[in-house]
């Protein structure tokens, strides 16, 4: 799970080593405390928010 805000990304592996579940609402949910926009699942992978080397990476492989 790729977690975007602006210029910075975190790659969360959720297989291994979960962040808990304040950690991963904190990034992924919005103010208005709905799932933040953009979300884009392909596969396995989901990315939250906006990113374009994520995007790019994720969307060429």
């Amino acid at each position: 799970m790729l977690v975007a805000r602006g210029k910075k990304f975190v790659d969360y592996d959720m297989k291994n080593n979960a962040p808990d579940d304040d950690v991963l609402a904190k990034g992924i949910v919005g103010p208005s405390g709905n799932l933040r926009a953009p979300t884009l699942r392909i596969g396995k992978t989901l990315i939250v928010g906006f990113h374009h080397e994520a995007y790019s990476a994720v969307l060429e492989s």
